[in-house]
């Protein structure tokens, strides 16, 4: 991954719809292979999503980047890995990217997905990765009693990262580093007051009564301390640590038998979940 990245210019140089291209093109390789399915891409509540099944329980997805990068396309793989191993319907959502839509655009959109399908299905989880995360434990903040789980990879929970946490995983080489997370915030946020809200920095609310959580965290990751840290808060939540994991690893299935283990250990919790 590191070596595709360096093929390109610094993603800071460029237009935000060229580090876009980029970002498709660097990660396209990690999506080939995998379950073979049927995907349908429409729209609900005004967005489009893209649907990997028909049928009962519900997993809504929400792509990680920043707020800013990725696609249904660049997690088009780990979609379907969750719709295959976990016998559920994948619905992933394409909320409007920052800085062009900040906060809380991408929020209102989730959860008026979210809303939509719950008004025809009674069993419904939602997930995602990094700021899909955020996204993901925000909305059943904002829609209390209408999931059942959700399943937080490498989130992101507050705005700010201890400076252990950004010397020891956030410096150049990391697959997220700090100053790219600087770099996501500010796009993300209309300002600074932005962060006492906790729809958007969930470490700061209220998270008493929210469905149970499966937190997947790698060990060598900028943001590990902040899942440790909502799961020391959540009333029910199993946090799963990956000794050596870095941030993303989860798309590295193709090659890494750890990201296949721990997609395998979340398609037994939600199942156990949800049926």
């Amino acid at each position: 991954m590191t070596a595709a990245w360096a093929r390109h210019p610094d993603l800071g140089s460029v237009s935000f719809a060229e580090a876009r291209r980029i970002a498709e093109e660097v990660r396209a390789p990690w999506t080939r292979g995998g379950p073979a399915m049927a995907a349908t891409d429409t729209t609900i509540a005004g967005v489009r999503v893209r649907r990997y099944g028909s049928s009962e329980p519900v997993l809504i997805y929400l792509h990680g980047g920043g707020w800013t990068l990725f696609s249904l396309d660049t997690h088009d793989r780990l979609m379907r890995e969750y719709a295959a191993r976990a016998g559920v319907t994948v619905v992933g959502v394409d909320y409007a990217l920052s800085p062009e839509a900040k906060y809380p655009v991408a929020l209102e959109q989730v959860v008026a997905v979210a809303q939509s399908i719950g008004e025809s299905t009674a069993a419904i989880a939602i997930g995602g990765d990094s700021a899909g995360a955020n996204l993901a434990i925000a909305a059943c903040m904002r829609q209390p009693g209408l999931f059942r789980a959700m399943v937080l990879n490498y989130g992101v929970f507050d705005r700010y990262s201890s400076k252990e946490a950004r010397e020891r995983f956030g410096g150049p080489g990391n697959m997220l580093t700090a100053d790219e997370m600087e770099g996501f915030w500010r796009n993300y946020l209309r300002d600074e007051r932005d962060a006492d809200d906790p729809f958007v920095c969930p470490l700061r609310g209220d998270l008493r009564g929210l469905p149970p959580a499966l937190l997947v965290v790698p060990e060598c990751d900028l943001l590990a301390e902040q899942s440790v840290q909502l799961a020391d808060r959540l009333q029910a939540a199993e946090l799963r640590v990956y000794p050596g994991a870095v941030h993303s690893f989860l798309e590295a299935v193709s090659i890494s038998p750890l990201a296949d283990r721990a997609l395998e250990e979340t398609a037994s919790w939600l199942r156990d979940i949800l049926y």
